[in-house]
């Protein structure tokens, strides 16, 4: 029992959810959505399936202060140093390193899962499996580590990890990060077998990822270094509110994954989809036999296919000669795009700011 009250689980819930307008806004992005008509949001989600993995005291939310609210109400079993608020938002890279300080203070022999909050996991037996299997090799290795999730087609909106040597079962070292490739290198990636899908989903021990970053992001550790004092005491925050702002903006990936000696792939399958997008809604929701997909909405469709129509309210749509297209009203705006066009919403929603400011943001 003891070893499984060293292990902790760090939320990322801070993102914006761009991708998903206009459902997604940042008053209120798409992780504290119930986007699939279960009567739980993406995040509440996130937390139940930790079930039998970490103890719920050992989890962590990083979140923008914005949120600090809605995070209260979802989840009200949490206790205030459970919650992380940054004040700026720098991705993922410092707020990782400030999850890891701040949990060290707490426990140094602590051994970290980092998840987003906005993922879709079908196989939640597999999935806790996993993520056991995962915290038992921690123990045994000095190891970066993460899910690489055995790629079913070839998506184009993931990156991929190239497994290189042997480790042990189904852990091996990481021979490459890639960045989301176009399609055609996306079916030699998945015609080879070597390479899955890249989850965002981390292992590590809290001394090695500190570790890594004084090797790989001295700039972020000293920063935090500087601050030892402060690490699970009442000023943390207030450290954080003055200083945060100041960290790069960089990843996770960047800043440590891509470049650490001792990076090394769990490969698993257990259902997941990054949900970011409509067309990953499309894919992992019930369809009609048109193929068309009604995201808890009244819809009459007339040769109308394999669209996503998700209006908010008790708004009837009906359409005719509708073939691949989101359709999503909500409140004060309708979005209107071809399905094919959903790596560009961002894009059109950094349009929408040019013109509009952040009135429909």
């Amino acid at each position: 029992m003891e070893m499984k009250n060293n292990r902790y689980c760090v939320i990322m819930c801070g993102g914006v959810g761009s991708r998903f307008w206009p459902y997604s806004r940042s008053s209120k992005p798409k992780q504290f959505i119930d986007f699939l008509g279960t009567g739980r949001s993406l995040l509440q989600m996130a937390v139940d399936r930790l079930k039998g993995i970490v103890p719920d005291e050992n989890i962590i939310m990083l979140t923008n202060e914005q949120y600090a609210g809605l995070i209260m109400e979802q989840l009200p079993q949490l206790k205030k140093d459970q919650i992380l608020l940054e004040p700026a938002r720098r991705n993922t890279a410092p707020c990782n390193a400030w999850a890891a300080y701040h949990i060290k203070a707490k426990n140094p022999d602590a051994k970290i899962m980092v998840c987003p909050s906005d993922h879709l996991i079908l196989k939640q037996d597999e999935f806790r499996r996993c993520a056991l299997s995962a915290f038992d090799f921690l123990d045994r290795h000095d190891a970066l580590l993460t899910f690489g999730v055995k790629p079913n087609r070839p998506e184009t909106g993931y990156g991929y990890i190239q497994l290189g040597e042997h480790a042990e079962g189904d852990f091996a070292k990481v021979k490459t990060f890639t960045e989301k490739p176009n399609e055609e290198l996306a079916k030699v990636f998945v015609a080879s077998g070597e390479f899955f899908w890249n989850s965002g989903m981390f292992f590590w021990g809290v001394d090695t990822i500190i570790k890594a970053f004084h090797d790989l992001a001295p700039d972020i550790a000293q920063r935090f270094d500087s601050a030892a004092q402060v690490w699970g005491t009442a000023g943390e925050q207030a450290y954080i509110d003055e200083n945060y702002a100041s960290c790069p903006n960089i990843s996770i990936d960047f800043a440590i994954m891509e470049k650490a000696p001792n990076v090394y792939v769990q490969q698993v399958d257990f259902g997941w989809s990054d949900l970011g997008t409509w067309g990953s809604l499309y894919d992992n929701s019930p369809k009609n036999r048109d193929g068309n997909v009604t995201q808890n909405c009244k819809a009459l469709l007339f040769n109308s296919h394999n669209n996503v129509i998700a209006v908010k309210g008790d708004k009837l749509v009906v359409a005719s000669g509708l073939n691949d297209y989101i359709v999503a009203d909500v409140d004060d705006a309708l979005l209107i795009v071809p399905k094919s066009d959903e790596q560009k919403l961002r894009t059109y929603v950094n349009e929408v700011k040019s013109n509009f400011g952040d009135k429909y943001l």
